[in-house]
């Protein structure tokens, strides 16, 4: 169980302020669509409840089935009831890791991946979205007998928010899902979809141009004749687009951006723009040593579709997904130590986790860890951010 603050001054400072947009439906809503994967004979909690609760349990900073369960076991009554579940005849462990297995994790996500981008868009002002699309390893999962799970996700740059994610499992690569995982998402006309160095696919621009989505594709040694083309190209004479000073815990780092029409001498479909990316770093102890990295990109934009500005933006968020997402699950989560391993639990346990940092994000709280200590002290808290009344 994660542990309460030592006194009431630390209670107060640690205590996020909750902002739920009130026009957004709860989350039992969107759970209706998922199919039970159990047979309707003999069915106590239906499924909508225990994937509630489950969700309920992490946003408090519960991280396994058996705490799950423990949650479900010691919150009262009255908040049993709330969520529709007898105080009674509550789920067992044995029943929540039964069903919480067998899930079909994709739907899971993409259930409640709309669900946030609703939330999400109440409060947000329309503007051209950007996913970024990134895979991670769940390496609690790995076995003597089998690799570790690895799981493909599409997120929105401007929330954090998982919108979907599919499994990449031995026999194929976050290459041959590519596709499926954006299949997940509905509409991506004029949505730019920002991928790393492997995503740099000619497959895979063909069948953004049929979505109607732009993309950003960084290029790296896996295209070497693309990637020399781009190296080739006269940036000596080409002034900077965007500049970029950024000031971190020790350390000084400069980002620049040159941009090149693409008109000859580049050979991949759909390229509009070549980019030129530039880091260069130094430790503030050490004031005359710098570190530079140049990274090379091409996108299908058009000078007149995106400023140099929202590109270097765009470009730089997609890493911030490690920061707003991955991070956050493997150290406030412990997700890489997590032994789940059967069935689809370790996708599911991923969703759950992404569902519980998308809800306390779209409500505007920054930390997570802190909201977790929030809401595990009042088990009406979780209820109230997700929507049930």
């Amino acid at each position: 169980m994660p542990a309460l603050p030592s006194s009431l001054i630390s209670s107060l400072s640690c205590a996020p302020a909750v902002t739920v947009p009130e026009t957004a439906a709860g989350l039992p809503v969107a759970l209706a669509v998922l199919p039970d994967p159990r047979a309707r004979r003999g069915v106590r909690h239906r499924l909508t409840v225990v994937v509630t609760a489950a969700v309920c349990a992490v946003v408090s900073g519960y991280r396994s089935y058996a705490a799950i369960a423990e949650w479900v076991a010691d919150v009262p009554a009255s908040t049993a009831l709330a969520l529709g579940i007898d105080p009674d005849r509550r789920p067992s462990e044995a029943m929540i890791r039964r069903l919480l297995q067998a899930l079909d994790a994709d739907r899971l996500t993409a259930a409640i991946g709309g669900w946030l981008a609703a939330r999400a868009k109440v409060e947000t002002p329309a503007a051209r979205r950007a996913i970024a699309v990134d895979g991670k390893t769940l390496r609690g999962s790995r076995t003597t007998d089998a690799a570790a799970r690895h799981v493909l996700a599409a997120c929105d740059q401007a929330t954090g928010l998982v919108l979907a994610s599919t499994d990449v499992d031995g026999k194929t690569n976050e290459i041959t899902r590519f596709q499926p995982l954006l299949d997940q998402i509905g509409d991506l006309r004029d949505t730019v979809i920002t991928v790393d160095a492997l995503h740099c696919q000619r497959d895979h621009v063909a069948y953004l141009a049929e979505r109607g989505a732009d993309w950003i594709l960084t290029v790296k040694a896996n295209q070497p004749t693309l990637h020399a083309q781009l190296t080739g190209l006269p940036w000596r004479a080409v002034p900077e687009a965007a500049r970029d000073t950024d000031r971190g815990p020790g350390r000084r780092e400069i980002r620049t951006l040159k941009i090149l029409s693409v008109s000859t001498g580049i050979e991949f479909p759909h390229a509009a723009q070549a980019l030129q990316i530039r880091r260069r770093r130094r430790r503030l102890d050490q004031p005359k040593r710098f570190t530079t990295e140049t990274v090379y990109a091409i996108t299908s934009l058009r000078l007149h579709q995106a400023k140099p500005a929202q590109l270097a933006a765009w470009i730089r968020s997609h890493w911030h997904i490690e920061n707003k997402i991955h991070w956050v699950r493997d150290v406030t989560y412990d997700e890489d130590r997590s032994q789940i391993r059967t069935g689809t639990g370790p996708q599911v346990m991923a969703a759950l986790r992404n569902a519980a940092i998308g809800a306390l994000r779209t409500a505007g709280i920054t930390n997570i860890a802190a909201a977790n200590r929030h809401h595990a002290r009042d088990s009406t808290r979780p209820l109230a951010l997700l929507g049930i009344t």
